[in-house]
Parts: structure tokens; sequence; C-alpha cells
């Protein structure tokens, strides 16, 4: 009966360790830069952080109002279940495209300025980009 147990408890440690292993996952791509020069926007690894970030998380954007000096890069990390955007209201200054569940997306604005912006995919979500 011991053997039985023994064995028994090697498969359950076999069967976590690789279930572990599974979860650390990881993108072929994760340092890729996928530049879209029509938007301005680029997928990037997520920030740990950083004070020319805004998150998503819970349909709204964290910061709503984020300043920064022109030309700095803003990069927009979903935290959320569900697909966004980070869209210029004027629709013409900076649109990330699509950002996927955990992804993010960098833009960047010179021209100085307030920006209000949404997600086109869920209306109600608004915020500002100040540009100094």
């Amino acid at each position: 009966m011991k053997a039985r147990h023994s064995i028994l408890s090697l498969i359950v440690v076999a069967a976590v360790t690789i279930l572990a292993a599974g979860c650390g996952g990881g993108s072929s791509n994760a340092n890729s830069s996928n530049s879209n020069t029509s938007t301005g926007a680029s997928s990037q690894p997520a920030p740990s952080s950083g004070s020319n970030a805004v998150k998503i998380s819970n349909f709204t954007f964290v910061p709503a109002t984020l300043s920064v000096k022109g030309g700095a890069s803003v990069t927009v990390t979903n935290n959320d279940s569900t697909t966004h955007t980070f869209t210029s209201d004027d629709g013409h200054s900076f649109d990330t495209g699509n950002i996927g569940t955990g992804s993010s997306k960098t833009v960047s604005v010179s021209k100085a300025g307030r920006y209000p912006y949404h997600c086109s995919i869920h209306p109600f979500m608004h915020g500002t980009l100040v540009i100094k």
C-alpha cells in the first residue's frame, strides 16, 4: 500500500509541475515592434511602470488625464477582459487600433494641446492626453 501511495504522490507532483510550466507562456513576438505608420501606434510589451503610461482596467482609462512633453511616447496597456482602442476624438491625431487583453501599444504626439480620446469599441470610455 505504501508503494501505491508513493507512486500516486509522484504522479500528482509531476502533473502539477507540468501545469505550472505551461502557465509561464510567453509570446514569440514579445520583443517585436509592429509599427503601424498610418496610426503612429506600435505593439510593445507591457511596461512595468512609468509616468507616460495609461492602463485600461474595468472599462476605464487610468489616469483619465495624462500630461506629457511633446514627442514623448505614451504606452497604453489593456488590463481588461476585452479588446479596447485608444483613439483621439479628432480622428487623426492618434489611434492604436485594437489592443487585445494583456497587450500594449504606444503612441506619440508632438504638437502641444489637449487631445480628448475614447475607446472606439466602447464610446462611453473617455480620457484626455495633454501635450506640453
